[in-house]
């Protein structure tokens, strides 16, 4: 009888650990294949790879590695606000564009690499449309990358100090930028009624309107998004 009890205490504490196991092989999975094949429809020939972290934190320490290992970390925290393989692709994507300036320049790309951490701002805005063009390629909705974005990074108070551009200006350039290279998606738009995109749409009338009086004009000038 007690045998039997200690079996049911063993099983009871080994299949969660085994389920957790298998819910992290199947993560690690789909990353490696929705990674791979953005890099190999974009046919870039550098190597990056990929690696899920349940335990690991958002922080500057662990991102750095991005550019200086160029190991992409899929977070947790992040992952879970995935809820289609587009919105991984996004993620990806948007990683992948940094890692790839990092290869770039002098000294096997330290120069670049740097300038990426210190600079962000300035190539935040490069490396959010490289994202789009990677996803387009690899078959993949670029609008899940305004999806993604939405959802996981938050709207500061200003960025004139910061060093990151308000999340509401870099959703209204990709938002451009997919209008005037790729208004397919928008024209036959599947997120019309995904209510995160829909949110989108909602916060961003303001900065929707000055492009349209862009297009409308057909002006070239730069929109000063808020």
């Amino acid at each position: 009888m007690k045998k039997f009890f200690l079996l049911l205490i063993m099983s009871a504490i080994i299949q969660p650990v085994l389920a957790g196991l298998h819910e992290e092989r199947m993560i690690q999975q789909k990353v490696d294949n929705i990674g791979t094949r953005i890099l190999n429809c974009n046919k870039i020939q550098k190597r990056i790879v990929f690696a899920y972290n349940q335990k690991a934190k958002d922080t500057w320490r662990n991102r750095n590695k991005t550019l200086t290992s160029r190991q992409i970390i899929v977070f947790d925290e992040l992952y879970k606000s995935t809820q289609t393989d587009d919105e991984v692709a996004a993620m990806l994507a948007r990683e992948i564009a940094t890692v790839m300036k990092s290869y770039s320049g002098m000294w096997g790309g330290w120069i670049d690499s740097a300038q990426v951490a210190l600079s962000s701002k300035k190539f935040e805005t490069v490396a959010d449309k490289r994202a789009v063009d990677y996803m387009v390629n690899a078959g993949y909705n670029p609008l899940a990358l305004i999806v993604y974005i939405n959802k996981t990074c938050p709207q500061r108070h200003q960025d004139v100090i910061a060093r990151h551009n308000l999340t509401s200006k870099r959703l209204a350039r990709i938002y451009e930028y997919i209008t005037y290279k790729y208004p397919e998606y928008l024209h036959d738009n599947e997120y019309t009624n995904n209510e995160h995109y829909q949110n989108f749409l909602l916060t961003s009338v303001d900065n929707r309107r000055k492009l349209e009086e862009k297009i409308r004009t057909k002006s070239t000038d730069e929109v000063d998004y808020e």
